[in-house]
């Protein structure tokens, strides 16, 4: 069993003149994931764990997420689709089919 249900990696990689997640204000939305997630009493361990990560290598699909163990890939556009993946991926298992990549 892993030591977190779900570890959330979001790419807040910064790349000069190229795209990256960080253009699309990763860095605030990852903020906003992890404040959540410790506001409804999911993080710690057994529970969720959200990290910022370097480059995940997918910048040409948007801004990304990658949740383990799971191996599930997400990209999204604003705090409504964090909510989702937090209230469907992270409180009931359930891929958030429309944000997976």
């Amino acid at each position: 069993m892993s030591y977190y249900q779900h570890h959330v990696f979001f790419c807040t990689n910064q790349r000069e003149g190229k795209a990256c997640c960080q253009d699309h204000n990763a860095q605030a939305l990852r903020d906003y994931a992890k404040d959540k997630v410790k506001a409804l009493g999911l993080a710690g361990p057994g529970g969720v764990r959200v990290n910022s990560a370097g480059c995940l290598d997918r910048c040409a699909e948007g801004p990304v997420i990658v949740i383990y163990p799971q191996e599930t890939w997400y990209t999204y556009v604003d705090r409504e689709d964090i909510d989702d993946i937090i209230e469907q991926h992270l409180q009931h298992g359930r891929v958030v089919e429309r944000l997976k990549i």
